[in-house]
């Protein structure tokens, strides 16, 4: 539909510009309504809906209060922490967008990972199955085997001859699941790009490009290079930039989609499989999920909040019904209820001993050794009693550390640089004069204090 450019004045300005002494804007539509029936999800305010924890633990009773459907957990905890309100990513420009109620209902049964910023970000359990590659012609034996990933090399290539490139040679690098057949070693030929594809319930094997050019098969022959010349660059570059989905994104040698299905980001009825909350426990099943936890660079979720997303995702639909979102969270007959402190944003390794103490004994080297600065030892066998629950020298009314409480642990508020410390921001990098405590690093202590500061796992 085309609109008058007033259409997008706000309703001051356009009626100033319409003139003939109007004050409103001529609606677009009868009687104020959009023109069509808009599908949108019922909220179901009525509280008799589901019976109610009646329990004594309060973190349940916290989330039941707060939290009461979806929607509301997006507004106050996604959107407070997720979103452009405050927050660094998963907006429009990333992957997920998590900006609106729909979007984030959207992202139950949605693929994890698919445009991460470093191939070593990717867990073996997002990948799925890869595109496939054979060369037509060229004297090659006939293949067609799965990618593992791709990369352009810049440069102009070299005349190699009758010799093989050397392994990091300027040109499309293509690496397979299994070894190129024969002993043909180069070759003029079409590449095929093909994807798996089902219609009417078959499996169709579909080439959606092809690059000729000269190939070149490396000694183990799971590797080949394509030569890419000056005028072939915005072809190959094209090509790139279509999104060739690899089997082995992160380049590793496992093939994720071969040792298992691809998770989803939230996977519903099992949070325990949903890739989110790996990224924010830093695990899933005991096993370590590559990249920074998540949220960065804001407020981690407390106790209360993640219960209320396990709650949300165990009772979300199977179907994927999106209306899911908008329905009331049952705490009385979620399975999390019975020990909530067991979903805390801790996982793998983030206690004092063996995470914690690290990154300050590494930071921090002015609190150790014979004459620690301001008293304050880090580095010995009682830095954790030296930290946890003993007053600030510096702002006597705060602890250094108060479990579960960050505005009023000092040590946190002089690691960001809160208003009301005394002195600098720490870690003092002698050479900036400014703190230097990377973020994830932050992050992580901020998770600590919140989830009770524990000593050990």
């Amino acid at each position: 539909m085309s609109h008058p450019r007033w259409y997008h004045l706000s309703p001051v300005l356009a009626a100033l510009l319409l003139g003939c002494g109007t004050s409103t804007v001529p609606s677009l539509y009868d009687d104020n309504e959009p023109g069509f029936d808009p599908d949108r999800p019922d909220v179901d305010d009525d509280d008799a809906a589901i019976d109610p924890y009646t329990g004594d633990n309060e973190i349940v009773l916290e989330a039941q209060t707060n939290l009461r459907t979806g929607i509301e957990f997006h507004e106050k905890v996604i959107w407070r922490t997720c979103t452009p309100n405050g927050g660094v990513c998963h907006n429009n420009k990333e992957y997920p967008d998590l900006r609106t109620p729909a979007n984030f209902a959207a992202a139950f049964g949605a693929s994890c990972n698919l445009q991460p910023k470093d191939y070593s970000s990717v867990w073996d359990g997002c990948e799925r199955p890869g595109d496939r590659f054979s060369i037509n012609g060229g004297g090659f034996d006939p293949f067609t085997e799965e990618i593992g990933w791709i990369e352009l090399i810049p440069g102009e290539p070299l005349e190699y001859g009758d010799d093989p490139p050397p392994f990091n040679a300027p040109g499309l690098h293509i690496h397979l699941e299994s070894p190129v057949p024969g002993d043909r070693q180069d070759g003029y030929g079409d590449g095929q790009f093909s994807r798996y594809f089902i219609v009417d319930g078959e499996v169709n094997d579909i080439i959606f490009s092809t690059y000729g050019t000269r190939y070149w098969v490396l000694d183990d022959r799971t590797h080949l290079i394509a030569d890419v010349r000056s005028y072939q660059t915005t072809t190959v570059q094209n090509l790139v930039s279509v999104g060739i989905v690899e089997g082995d994104r992160n380049r590793n040698g496992i093939y994720g989609a071969r040792e298992s299905e691809p998770h989803k980001l939230l996977h519903p009825g099992v949070p325990e499989q949903s890739y989110l909350l790996g990224r924010m426990r830093g695990e899933m099943y005991d096993e370590l999920i590559p990249g920074s936890r998540m949220p960065l660079a804001n407020q981690p979720l407390s106790v209360s909040e993640m219960l209320a997303f396990y709650c949300l995702i165990e009772q979300f639909p199977a179907s994927g019904d999106t209306s899911g979102i908008a329905s009331p969270i049952d705490y009385k007959n979620c399975s999390y209820t019975e020990d909530p402190e067991s979903v805390d944003l801790l996982g793998i390794g983030l206690s004092w001993n063996t995470r914690i103490k690290g990154i300050l004994g590494s930071n921090c080297g002015c609190h150790g050794g014979t004459e620690p600065l301001a008293g304050l030892d880090l580095a010995s066998a009682e830095g954790y009693s030296n930290v946890v629950s003993v007053p600030s020298t510096q702002l006597t009314g705060l602890n250094l550390v108060e479990p579960g409480d960050l505005e009023n642990s000092y040590l946190y508020m002089k690691i960001t640089g809160a208003d009301g410390i005394d002195g600098d921001k720490m870690p003092l990098d002698p050479l900036s004069g400014e703190g230097s405590l990377p973020q994830d690093y932050i992050d992580d202590i901020a998770t600590w204090i919140l989830n009770g500061a524990p000593e050990d796992e």
